[in-house]
């Protein structure tokens, strides 16, 4: 019988190696949800990530610390209780450049895969960008 709701208790914890902790709720790696993702994310200080052009929306809420977004070239930085919507199809990167790490949960329509993600390498993307 159906409870018309889902709690999520354990996390799928994605695996990584650059010191970030990703916790997928909901989505395809947690629960086979492919119309959202919803992840919570701790990166530590220095951390960044290749730019990438995603096939998805993606919402980011700063929870705590300060962390990086450079979207098409123009470079943000958001602190906690501050948001963005990323547009599918933007060249983006994220990075935490600061001496405390970030926390921040993020939303993506439809979910997350590394596939729909298109990282780049940094020559790929200065030829892009």
């Amino acid at each position: 019988m159906s409870t018309g709701y889902q709690i999520q208790t354990e996390p799928f914890i994605v695996p990584t190696t650059d010191g970030k902790l990703i916790e997928e709720h909901f989505g395809r790696a947690s629960s086979g949800e492919e119309a959202l993702s919803i992840a919570r994310m701790v990166a530590p200080a220095g951390w960044s990530e290749p730019p990438q052009r995603p096939d998805f929306d993606e919402y980011t809420l700063v929870l705590r610390g300060k962390k990086e977004v450079t979207v098409n070239g123009e470079r943000m930085v958001l602190s906690a209780g501050e948001s963005i919507k990323v547009n599918a199809g933007a060249l983006v990167r994220y990075a935490n450049p600061f001496s405390e790490e970030t926390e921040y949960v993020s939303v993506c329509f439809p979910a997350f895969s590394p596939e729909a993600a298109h990282r780049q390498d940094e020559s790929e993307s200065a030829r892009r960008n």
